[in-house]
Parts: structure tokens; sequence; C-alpha cells
């Protein structure tokens, strides 16, 4: 059902069962998957593709020109994926050259006033809290959480299933895998909860452990940790995935405790 008092345009594609309330507005260009709900004062603006089974509640701004002073006015777009929901005010804005994209994945709880800035690309089953804030070219992997209030320093990449504390202020990359918290932020442990409530074992838990207490409990610095980290433990997706996340970080990663 689209309301009367809803400004959609005809060049906007509309799928099954989609909603859009009063006051909502929807601009050229844009396309919205089937039994979406659009909330009144939402504006979707051109050139964005929510999926399926979306909420965008009362004024979201989602696909708007973003603020990055070098943009050209470059042909870039903006991407929900399907069961998304992006509460009160959030605001998400168009890529850039860049990666010519921002991107927020499948089955993500976007909470109220969070911003999401130019060439993010966010994963699958994430959740930002109320009030979080990333700078552009952000990546977060799927399944990672960050309490309120955080803000992102650009560039960085937050790891799959990670667990970042409010308030806190991210200026290094966090690895996959575990909790960070304090200022400066640091490591705290391993997500040991939310690893075991989406179905990890405890023996892949407790390598997880045994990795990063040789890479942030030891003493060791960054570069020979990762070397005792290959020798010591079994070659394995897990392992890798931390070394080669680590490695490829040119910032550097948080610090340890």
């Amino acid at each position: 059902m689209i309301s009367p008092l809803a400004n959609v345009s005809p060049k906007a594609i509309i799928g099954k069962n989609v909603t859009i309330e009063a006051f909502a507005t929807v601009y050229d260009n844009v396309v919205i998957g089937d039994d979406t709900y659009i909330h009144p004062n939402a504006v979707i603006y051109p050139d964005t593709t929510i999926g399926n089974h979306c909420q965008i509640f009362p004024g979201a701004i989602i696909g708007i020109v973003s603020q990055d002073l070098k943009y050209k006015g470059e042909k870039v777009t903006t991407v929900i994926g399907n069961n998304t929901i992006i509460r009160e005010y959030v605001t998400i804005h168009k890529g850039t050259a860049d990666r010519k994209t921002t991107k927020v994945g499948d089955n993500c709880l976007i909470m109220a006033y969070v911003h999401i800035a130019h060439d993010c690309i966010i994963g699958n089953h994430v959740i930002l809290a109320n009030n979080v804030g990333l700078s552009g070219h952000i990546t977060i992997e799927d399944y990672a959480i960050v309490e309120g209030m955080c803000g992102m320093q650009q560039f960085i990449t937050v790891g799959a299933h990670s667990f970042v504390a409010g308030f806190s202020q991210v200026r290094k990359s966090v690895p996959p895998f575990i909790r960070v918290a304090r200022e400066p932020l640091q490591y705290i442990g391993v997500n040991t909860i939310g690893l075991a409530r989406r179905g990890y074992d405890k023996e892949t838990i407790h390598q997880i452990e045994d990795i990063y207490r040789l890479i942030y409990v030891r003493g060791h610095n960054i570069t020979n940790a990762l070397e005792i980290v290959e020798q010591e433990i079994p070659n394995n997706d897990i392992r890798n995935q931390i070394v080669t996340f680590i490695r490829s970080q040119k910032d550097g990663v948080v610090k340890g405790i």
C-alpha cells in the first residue's frame, strides 16, 4: 500500500506488498524489494536499492550525496540487503569514486541515529547500536556488534564476530572474534559468548583463545606473535583468517592488554 500522501517517483521500481506511508519520499532510480515497509518521513534518494522484507523507520535518510569534498558527482550507489531494519533518523550516504557504493548487508539492525558514511561496507547480521558514527571507507564484517555512542576512524575494518564496547573511539582495526573496550581501545578477550551463541564448538573457541593469547597476552610484538601462531597452532581456516586479517591492516590493529 502506497499512501496518497507519499511522494513516490514514477521512475522508482516498487516490489510486491510494499508499504510506503504518508510523507515518505522515494526518488528516481530507487528499487524497493518485496514486503518492505517504508515508515512516514523516511527519504530514499536516487540510485538506492533496498532488499526484500526491510523496515525503514521514520526520519531515516538513505542514499543521499556524501559529505566527502572529493566527490565530483560520479555515478555511485547505495545498497541495503534483505531483512534489514533501519531505525529512526539513520543516515546512510552513497559511495564515491573509491568503492562506488555504500552497502549494508542482510539481516542487519541499524539502530536510531546511526551515521554510515560514504563507501562503508557492512556485512550480514551486523548490529550497530544507537548513535554509532562511521567515517568513510570502513568495513564491518559479518556478525560484528558495535555498542552505542562509538565513533570510528576512516579506512578501518572491524572483523567478523567481534564486539566493540559502548562509547569506544575506534582508531585501529579490530581483529575477528574478539571484544574490545577501554580508552585507548584495547583487546579485553575473545567474544566467547557471541561465538557460542552462533554455534562455534568449545574446541574452536579454545583454539581462538590460544591464538589471541599468543598475539595479545604473551608480550610479543605483532609480527613475532603471528610467526609464533603459525608455528604453534595447526593450519586451519580459523588460524588463517585471523593471521591474514591482522597482516592486511596497513595501519595496524588495536593494542593488547
